[in-house]
C-alpha cells in the first residue's frame, strides 16, 4: 500500500482545507492513502476560536468526492451534535466510513483540550478491503489500557494522528521524541500491527511541533522517518 504522510504545518483558520486538497490532488495518483497530523483541518490552538472553526460533516464534501480516487485521513475539531470533538476522520470511496473521537484530552502544563473538547469513550476499528484499521489521536497512545484495547480490536494498521509540541532538547535530540519512538514502536509490536504515525510541524502560540512522521512495521521497527521541523509531504510502500 502506497501511503503519504503529510507532515503539514496547519493555520489557525480554516484555510486549511484548500491548503489540504491542494496536496491531495499532488498525490492522489500515485498514493492510496494519505494522512494528516491531528487538528489538521483547524489548527491546534484553537481555544475561544473553536466555536467558529469546528467543522460539520456537510462542510467536507470536497474531501468526501475526491476519497473516490485516494483514501483521506483528516483531523479536525468537530461539531457533534452540541459537542465539539478533536476528531479523526476516514473518507474513502466517497463517503465519510469512519470517525474516531479523542479520548484523552490532555488538560495539563500547555495543554488545554479538556476545557474545550468533549472526550470520546470508544476505540474500535472498521474494515475496508479485507483489512482491520484502527485510529487514534496523541495522547491516546500514552494510556497502557488503550494498548489493550487496541489489542482487543486487532488491526492490521494502527493510524495515528498527533499534534506533540517540541520539549526536553537535549545533545542527543529530543526527549519527546524518543518517548514517543518507544510508545509506537511498543503499541505495533504488542498488536502485531503495521502503524503509520503523522506529527504536525510548525508553530503556534509560542508552541514549535517536532515532526518526524515515520510507519512502523508489526515487529516495532521505524521505517521511513522524516526529517523534524521540516514540512514534508511523502509517499512511501506500507
Amino acid at each position: 500500500m502506497r501511503v503519504t504522510l503529510a507532515q503539514i504545518s496547519p493555520k489557525l483558520n480554516r484555510t486549511n482545507l484548500d491548503d489540504i486538497i491542494k496536496i491531495i490532488n499532488s498525490v492522489k495518483d500515485s498514493s492510496d492513502l494519505i494522512v494528516f497530523p491531528e487538528l489538521s483541518l483547524s489548527g491546534y490552538m484553537l481555544q475561544d476560536k473553536l466555536s467558529e472553526d469546528a467543522w460539520q460533516i456537510e462542510e467536507l464534501d470536497q474531501l468526501r468526492d475526491l476519497s473516490k480516487e485516494i483514501d483521506i485521513v483528516v483531523g479536525a475539531a468537530f461539531k457533534d451534535e452540541s459537542h465539539f470533538r478533536n476528531a479523526a476522520l476516514y473518507f474513502s470511496k466517497g463517503e465519510c466510513i469512519s470517525r474516531h473521537n479523542k479520548v484523552y484530552l490532555p488538560n495539563y502544563g500547555m495543554f488545554e483540550e479538556a476545557r474545550y473538547f468533549e472526550a470520546g469513550d470508544i476505540f474500535e476499528s472498521f474494515s475496508l478491503d479485507g483489512k482491520s484499521i484502527s485510529m487514534v489521536i496523541c495522547e491516546d497512545l500514552w494510556h497502557k489500557n488503550v494498548h489493550q484495547d487496541l489489542i482487543e480490536t486487532n488491526p492490521d494498521i494502527i493510524i495515528a494522528l498527533v499534534a506533540s509540541p517540541a520539549r526536553g532538547f537535549s545533545d542527543d535530540g529530543l526527549e519527546i521524541q524518543r518517548q514517543w519512538y518507544d510508545i509506537i514502536k511498543t503499541v505495533a509490536k504488542e498488536c502485531y500491527a503495521k502503524l503509520i504515525f503523522v506529527n504536525r510541524v510548525g508553530f503556534e502560540d509560542g508552541l514549535g511541533f517536532w515532526g518526524g512522521s515515520c510507519t512502523v512495521d508489526a515487529l516495532g521497527n521505524i521505517q521511513h522517518q522524516q526529517e523534524n521541523f521540516k514540512k514534508i509531504i511523502k509517499t512511501v510502500e506500507v
